[in-house]
């Protein structure tokens, strides 16, 4: 046996050492941008020894089911005021250990071109989870097309309107469903990922958009018991990379924005 041939085959061997040794985590995650993402994290981890497994999740509810039951070492899809929620209703022992990206959610019509254009009595789609269905009717508040209840913030509810001059009709749809109802109702709060997959244009198209700046950063979640373990710290690092935000920068165009 030659040195090269010695040499190739002893690379070759740690090669597959390192493959053999490699931590898989896995990650929920919704279809989408928070996907995508995490592919272009994915590669970043290898040499860390960490196999990044990401798992497509189709709605919100899931995804932390899975997380608290240990299916899943980590997710992320969801925003803290949503994780804050889940975790006070549902006792999950999870907590965020980093942010992500916002996604600036938008009200989306195909029969008028501006909110002020909406006719008496017209239906409005929102989502049907507690803190995003919060935030379109905020939304709605700060453009005065309703009035709410004082200092409810993000936990605002069909329940909280004190004003509706339109009498507008305010119709609770799963978030996931959203794009397939924008045609039967006159306007619809629509969040960016599921307005992406539809063929949406989340800067371009809403006659109303979030501002980029709130309480709506996205996160990544793990269990509590998991939070301080080395692969944790690897997965924000990398995450949080030049190379990530540069990524998102190139790839959204301004519809999904680096929180770091």
């Amino acid at each position: 046996m030659t040195l090269k041939t010695l040499v190739a085959g002893l690379a070759l061997g740690l090669a597959f050492t390192a493959a053999a040794s490699a931590e898989t985590i896995k990650i929920g995650v919704t279809p989408g941008p928070h996907a995508q993402i995490l592919e272009a994290v994915k590669p970043l981890l290898a040499p860390k020894g960490i196999d990044l497994e990401i798992i497509e999740f189709s709605d919100y509810i899931v995804p932390n089911e899975a997380l608290s039951s240990g299916e899943l070492n980590a997710n992320s899809f969801q925003h803290q005021p949503y994780l804050d929620n889940q975790v006070k209703d549902r006792g999950y022992k999870i907590e965020s250990v980093a942010t992500t990206v916002n996604f600036p959610i938008g009200v989306y019509s195909n029969k008028v071109k501006k909110i002020a254009d909406l006719a008496d009595g017209a239906e409005v789609a929102i989502p049907n989870d507690p803190t995003n269905g919060g935030r379109v009717l905020l939304l709605l508040a700060d453009d005065g097309v309703i009035k709410l209840k004082d200092g409810v913030g993000t936990t605002a509810s069909i329940a909280d309107i004190t004003e509706n001059p339109k009498n507008l009709k305010i119709v609770e749809i799963d978030a996931a469903q959203l794009p397939r109802a924008l045609p039967d109702v006159d306007a619809a709060g629509i969040n960016t990922n599921y307005a992406e997959q539809a063929g949406l244009d989340p800067v371009k198209d809403p006659i109303l958009r979030e501002s980029p700046k709130g309480p709506y950063v996205n996160v990544i979640a793990v269990r509590s018991e998991d939070k301080d373990k080395p692969w944790v710290k690897e997965l924000v690092a990398a995450y949080h990379s030049a190379e990530i935000k540069d990524f998102v920068e190139k790839t959204f165009k301004g519809s999904v924005l680096a929180s770091w």
